[in-house]
């Protein structure tokens, strides 16, 4: 991380009021600073896949967001969609209704979309939304998104009471596979709090301070 802290950032704007203007400055930071991704609403996914198409920087969009309360078809279609319009990761917000109902469909859901995403050659991330998960519902939904097939687990869409806790990242990190990544997100707005989670085990820092981030980072070197 000595020299490439922005290749852990996705740079996020998931809010319903964004404005073009706003979507044309992330692209434009996402360049300058050369992040990993961005994220936005799969409304924009077009736009930014060509924005972005000569970069090595990742289009990013979220399916089922942000309650992840659509059927699996929703789900299917709005992926095969995103994937058309030119998502390079798509970040899916598992059936927390069906988890916590105690049902089997969550593991079946993900692994129909994993199999779509992958045929394609694309990365799947599953958001199972720590807030509402004890330890041992971290851990379960870990296995079960690691036994689907998804790239990576990813705590939080920004909508929930809390987002990212490095107590989570460390239980994660323990459950998963070494070849399973982590992204965290939701409430990640200094430094010191992104390069402990980093520390803990994730792979990714998803933010809307990404830009922010970056710059007290580099200050930090300075």
């Amino acid at each position: 991380m000595k020299n490439n802290f922005n290749r852990f950032l996705e740079s996020t704007l998931l809010k319903p009021t964004m404005k073009q203007e706003e979507v044309e400055l992330l692209i434009r930071e996402a360049i300058e600073y050369q992040f990993v991704g961005v994220c936005v609403p799969s409304f924009w996914v077009k736009k930014v896949h060509s924005e972005l198409e000569q970069e090595d920087i990742q289009t990013v969009t979220v399916i089922g967001f942000p309650f992840g309360f659509e059927d699996t078809a929703t789900k299917v279609a709005e992926t095969r969609e995103a994937i058309k319009n030119g998502a390079d990761e798509l970040d899916l917000v598992w059936s927390q209704t069906a988890f916590h109902s105690g049902m089997n469909w969550p593991k079946i859901e993900i692994a129909q979309i994993a199999k779509i995403c992958h045929e394609e050659e694309r990365v799947l991330k599953v958001i199972i939304e720590t807030a509402y998960l004890d330890e041992s519902q971290i851990r379960e939904a870990c296995l079960i998104c690691q036994d689907a097939g998804a790239d990576f687990v990813k705590t939080s869409t920004g909508y929930a009471p809390s987002g990212a806790k490095v107590s989570d990242i460390q239980l994660m990190r323990q459950t998963l596979s070494s070849n399973i990544g982590i992204k965290a997100s939701g409430g990640i707005k200094t430094l010191d709090f992104a390069l402990e989670l980093i520390q803990a085990g994730a792979d990714r820092i998803g933010s809307s301070n990404a830009k922010a981030l970056f710059e007290a980072w580099k200050d930090s070197k300075s």
